[in-house]
């Protein structure tokens, strides 16, 4: 049988910003979200057609993120004292989307994920210096171990020892992650796959040494 899959619509609401998340998701691949600020519904993935118009359209959605608020600040009356916030610590990864070719056009990916609460800022640097320019986020994205993961790309051109930076903050309490990418370095893995095969030569004739010794000791 093929596998089952899972599809979810979450609604978020928390007192910071960004105060509202609504997702739609496939196998936690993002379908699209909900532009609170613009009021409709953005594609998640490339090629995907537009949200159907009768289906949740803004006048349903904005009531429903109303009650969500209401509920959210009666609990929080009630739980502040009973029951410690939640917080994840980040999991920050970064990767190229195809095999790294020094010179030619690539791109990063910056992978954040067990993210809780839905609030964090990423950004990008290069040797230590801020990147803004071809950068673009995703939306939060609710996983199904209730935490959320959101994902950053910027454009890059590799060259060897180039240095890349993904920052994650959280402006709430000031706390960064940082996941980094070096560029490989042709020359140092030619050196190291000639140091590697002479280490495997020498190995090998020692080998053959100590069980020709081991021979000439049996005959004995």
């Amino acid at each position: 049988d093929p596998a089952p899959h899972l599809l979810s619509e979450v609604l978020t609401c928390q007192p910071d910003p960004p105060s509202r998340l609504l997702s739609v998701t496939l196998d936690g691949l993002p379908l699209f979200s909900f532009d609170f600020p613009g009021s409709r519904w953005t594609p998640g993935l490339p090629r995907l057609p537009p949200w159907p118009p009768a289906l949740e359209s803004p006048q349903d959605i904005l009531p429903e993120s109303q009650l969500c608020h209401e509920v959210l600040g009666q609990l929080s009356q009630v739980l502040a004292k009973v029951m410690p916030e939640a917080r994840a610590i980040p999991a920050v990864s970064v990767f190229p989307v195809f095999p790294p070719l020094l010179g030619q056009p690539n791109a990063l990916v910056c992978l954040v994920e067990n993210v809780f609460p839905p609030l964090l800022d990423i950004s990008w640097t290069f040797s230590g210096i801020p990147v803004t320019r071809g950068v673009t986020h995703g939306p939060l994205v609710p996983t199904d171990d209730l935490s959320f993961a959101r994902f950053s790309r910027i454009p890059v051109v590799p060259a060897a020892g180039d240095v890349h930076a993904c920052v994650v903050t959280s402006p709430k309490d000031n706390a960064t992650v940082v996941g980094y990418w070096v560029a490989p370095d042709a020359a140092l893995d030619e050196e190291l796959d000639t140091a590697l095969a002479g280490a495997a030569a020498a190995l090998g004739v020692v080998l053959a040494l100590i069980g020709i010794g081991l021979a000439l000791a049996a005959r004995r």
